[in-house]
């Protein structure tokens, strides 16, 4: 009779140890366990050692001496560079002139029309009010300067950014090699274009709308490349099966099908052209930017507001008739358009025959003493001496000592491969092992570059303010969420502050907590808040309706049902968040330089200032990485979220 053998007992392992999470952490476990040694013995101090730095400083600095020699003689810049920049100063001159010429009445009754035309009655008094404010404020020539500039700016942007997504579109190949080149555009702080392309063009007009244009261009090339690669398929097949040819396909069916996302790319160009030409006021490019720029270098909060609105009006205006363009909800027969331009003809000859071509100094209203009285009044008694709350400078000294200054501590006291070993285990958690190794590799190249230390610096802040941003995004997007009431009220207020361009964010900072590291903080903080509640708030809005009936169902107070059902169903979209309030954070870091927050956005500001390629670039680079590492770490994506669990 056979013998029958019992199988051998499986050992049970612990839930725990059966996790994915658990796993990789133990494998990085076991690597630590056999680098760090290796590592803690040939670089004991736990600084970044110096022989795994590559000083970029000579080099640099030898491109930048040749092409400052060379920028007046050599045949590229004569015939090449030299035809870009008068072809830019013309257009933005010709632009400007058209402006006076039609003078106050007619550029308003223009932009009136226009957003009439587009969006209806209530959009146009809104539009003419914006412009009349400009005019109000005594700030029409610099509107008209600002707004020159823009429609050159972004006329170009557009048509680059569309050849661009047109061929990313079209091409699989050209879409693999555009990929990075666009993120690494949009990663890119703005004041990192500028230093290179003063060093080719100069200081003026022409440096200040090509580095517009290299900042803008991106979104329209990714949102036209996903118009077209979208269109539905069957539109496609029976346009093609009518025998028409590629050229004929593109034109009567994919660029139709891709209107939406055309417009939106146009709406996104717009918002980030003119967030550039704000910041391109400090190579010279004139107009409402330079206005705001040269204010708060005197610190005086009054003529930085007086020239901030309207660059706020423009933003709104701008998005508003982009945004209902994209709807496409009123007319657009040409008789109409054609009554309109009529219209606005008429308006701008009858100002020119009455002599009403410039802004009456009548009409004008100074606000800046006001506002420089009401900051005084501030410093006085909110700075400090406030009872039991404490005074603004208060705050600010606080949250620096006792969150700035023990993280950015806490950071440059780590030996740097622990830093890098966090960042590993960070990335391989929420990613894959390629993620971590992109990320790893981004924070290495900090340290090969040779800005460690001001790099964490600037993480320090960074990850403060993400902190405080989400605190504070998540709670204000939880009642928005809950409440129709709250979220119509926040609705008007969010729209605002995410169209205001982020130079304009310093303004109420600086009238309130002054210079130093907590005001860029705050800054950074007041930016990214508005994406991440929308975010967090339209997340929480999609949960499935009938998770939530059940829970009810089963007494669930508001509370559980938040914590229980709503926030771990809404994951992706609180993820997402996070990934977004980090790189809208780090978007102004360099911004910060300028009212004190230091490290790298400071390097980035005084190689502008001083013209050091070496130094500005350099410290751009860092920032590059450290958001490359940053978005890794923190970026959900369903790839990652498939493979990674």
């Amino acid at each position: 009779m056979a013998t029958v053998t019992a199988p051998a007992p499986r050992i049970a392992l612990p839930g725990i140890l059966r996790h994915r999470a658990v796993h990789k952490l133990l494998l990085l476990a076991v690597a630590a366990a056999i680098l760090v040694p290796l590592a803690n013995a040939r670089w004991a101090s736990g600084s970044w050692p110096s022989a795994l730095t590559v000083d970029l400083t000579e080099p640099l600095t030898r491109t930048s001496d040749w092409i400052i020699d060379n920028r007046d003689s050599h045949p590229l810049f004569l015939y090449f560079f030299g035809y870009v920049s008068n072809a830019v100063v013309l257009s933005v001159r010709a632009v400007y002139l058209v402006l006076l010429a039609a003078g106050w009445a007619g550029v308003t009754a223009f932009a009136g029309l226009v957003a009439w035309r587009v969006a209806g009655v209530k959009l146009a008094l809104g539009t003419g009010a914006a412009f009349l404010a400009c005019g109000l404020l005594g700030m029409w020539i610099p509107t008209m300067q600002t707004l020159a500039l823009m429609v050159v700016a972004v006329l170009a942007s557009v048509v680059v950014g569309a050849l661009l997504g047109l061929a990313a579109g079209l091409s699989d190949r050209m879409d693999r090699i555009l990929r990075p080149i666009l993120d690494t555009m949009q990663v890119l702080p703005a004041f990192a274009y500028l230093l290179p392309v003063v060093l080719v063009f100069g200081i003026g007009v022409p440096a200040a709308v090509l580095a517009t244009v290299v900042y803008a261009a991106p979104p329209m090339a990714r949102l036209t490349s996903l118009g077209l690669r979208g269109a539905d398929k069957s539109v496609l097949e029976a346009v093609e099966s009518l025998g028409s040819t590629a050229r004929q396909r593109l034109l009567t069916a994919r660029i139709p099908l891709a209107r939406k996302e055309l417009l939106l790319g146009l709406n996104q160009t717009i918002m980030m052209a003119l967030s550039m030409a704000v910041i391109a006021s400090v190579i010279g490019a004139g107009g409402l930017g330079d206005r705001v720029y040269q204010a708060l270098a005197s610190v005086d909060v009054g003529a930085a507001l007086s020239a901030g609105i309207p660059i706020v009006l423009l933003a709104v205006v701008l998005d508003r008739v982009t945004g209902a363009a994209g709807d496409g909800t009123e007319g657009s027969d040409r008789a109409g358009w054609a009554y309109a331009l009529l219209a606005a003809v008429a308006v701008a000859v009858a100002g020119r025959l009455l002599g009403r071509l410039d802004w009456p100094d009548a009409w004008t209203l100074n606000i800046a003493e006001p506002v420089n009285r009401a900051v005084g009044w501030m410093t006085d008694h909110l700075y400090s001496g406030v009872p039991v709350v404490g005074g603004t400078a208060e705050w600010a000294g606080h949250f620096t000592t006792w969150v700035l200054d023990p993280v950015r501590d806490g950071l440059q006291g780590l030996p740097w491969w622990s830093v890098l070993l966090i960042v590993a285990a960070l990335a391989w958690l929420i990613g894959t092992w390629q993620t971590a190794l992109t990320a790893v590799l981004a924070m290495a190249a900090i340290g090969v570059l040779g800005v460690w230390q001001p790099s964490l610096d600037t993480l320090s802040q960074v990850l403060a303010a993400v902190a405080v941003t989400l605190v504070l995004g998540f709670a204000i997007g939880i009642a928005a969420a809950r409440s129709d009431r709250v979220e119509r009220m926040l609705r008007p207020v969010l729209d605002v502050f995410q169209t205001m361009p982020q130079f304009v964010y310093l303004i109420p900072v600086v009238a309130l907590f002054g210079v130093g590291r907590a005001p860029a903080v705050a800054a950074a903080v007041v930016y990214a808040l508005p994406a991440v509640v929308r975010i967090t708030a339209q997340g929480l809005r999609q949960v499935d309706q009938a998770s939530l009936e059940s829970a009810r169902s089963l007494g669930a107070t508001s509370g559980q049902q938040i914590r229980q059902v709503q926030l771990p169903l809404a994951r992706p979209a609180l993820l997402l968040a996070v990934n977004q309030g980090v790189v809208l954070v780090l978007a102004v870091v360099i911004i910060g330089g300028l009212v004190g927050g230091g490290a790298l956005g400071y390097d980035v500001v005084f190689g502008l200032a001083q013209g050091d390629l070496a130094t500005g670039l350099v410290a751009g680079a860092a920032i590059v990485c450290l958001g490359l590492m940053l978005d890794r770490v923190t970026q959900p994506t369903e790839r990652r979220t498939k493979k990674g669990a």
